[in-house]
């Protein structure tokens, strides 16, 4: 299968081993765009694509651009798009119902989302939607044995309205337990912080899914306390609760169980253990790249005549 790639070239993650996750398991062509190229897909496929050569078209770009140009975009044949943001789609947040307004226009392109219950959703929507989790980059991130210093912590962003209930969880928390709220720069100074902590706080809530952090903690060693994003999500990725992540709901839920662990280190230990694996065996981008070729490969929808979904908008009242 012969696929070209599109991601954004300015991306604050740096998913480089997801990419390559990807091309190791097809024949691709990856293209990195600038922001202009992004903005303006229809010249930049005139100018540099043609599209006979690819079985499958890949794009990995911002969703504010995309927006802009559904009109060119559901002209892309063989289109499949990546999605790790669709979660805003049922969130409030600027982007609210906008996803599902985006895919209405062009419902024969396949959608691969990072959340079990979002894909389900799209689906329920009349979507063609696959589900596959975010994971890490297994090449950087792992443990590497060390004394752990930093008994409970998070590492990472609070800052967008996206993230408003992360940050009030986190305020809340520590008001009455001693957390470490920290930044640091991506590669070996991440990699370093991740092996000093004991207990990792995450705290997606209201997401709906497990961001990557999740993920990077448990394979660096950390006993992973998690937002609950619920029984169906759990399943779908392998959590199981006080086995390889602690899981919760709330503030009270998350100490007592902390409680549980300080007084007993063994526990403590096995979970980390537990999570480190399911995060080796499952979750490492090269596995995730795997999974999303994969689900690239089954036959898409047949693309609809021109002026099928404005009559069908029509009907509809929209």
């Amino acid at each position: 299968m012969k696929v070209l790639f599109l991601v954004q070239k300015e991306q604050r993650a740096i998913l480089d081993r997801l990419y390559d996750g990807i091309a190791e398991h097809c024949e691709c062509d990856l293209r990195w765009l600038s922001s202009d190229e992004q903005a303006n897909l229809r010249r930049y496929f005139r100018e540099q694509v043609d599209v006979a050569k690819y079985d499958r078209i890949l794009f990995f770009l911002r969703f504010k651009k995309e927006i802009r140009q559904a009109s060119f975009i559901r002209s892309v044949p063989n289109l499949v798009i990546l999605e790790h943001d669709a979660y805003q789609n049922y969130i409030p947040c600027k982007y609210t119902g906008k996803f599902s307004a985006h895919y209405r226009r062009m419902p024969w392109v396949r959608v691969i989302s990072s959340g079990f219950m979002v894909s389900e959703r799209l689906r329920q929507e009349g979507f063609d939607a696959v589900f596959v989790p975010k994971g890490y980059d297994q090449d950087l991130l792992h443990d590497l044995g060390r004394p752990r210093d930093i008994e409970l912590a998070f590492v990472g962003s609070t800052g967008s309205v996206a993230y408003s209930g992360r940050k009030a969880l986190l305020d809340e928390l520590g008001q009455v337990e001693n957390l470490l709220v920290t930044k640091t720069n991506s590669g070996e100074d991440y990699l370093n912080t991740l092996n000093r902590i004991r207990f990792f706080v995450s705290a997606d809530v209201g997401m709906g899914e497990y961001m990557i952090k999740n993920f990077e903690a448990m394979a660096c060693g950390c006993v992973l306390f998690a937002y609950d994003q619920g029984e169906e999500e759990n399943r779908a990725l392998g959590l199981v609760d006080m086995h390889n992540v602690v899981l919760y709901r709330d503030i009270p839920q998350l100490r007592s169980k902390l409680q549980v662990l300080r007084a007993d280190a063994g526990l403590a230990e096995r979970i980390a253990q537990q999570g480190r694996e399911l995060a080796r065996s499952s979750f490492g981008f090269s596995q995730i790249g795997a999974r999303i070729v994969e689900s690239m490969a089954a036959p898409l929808r047949s693309q609809e005549p021109a002026g099928w979904l404005d009559r069908l908008l029509s009907v509809m009242g929209r």
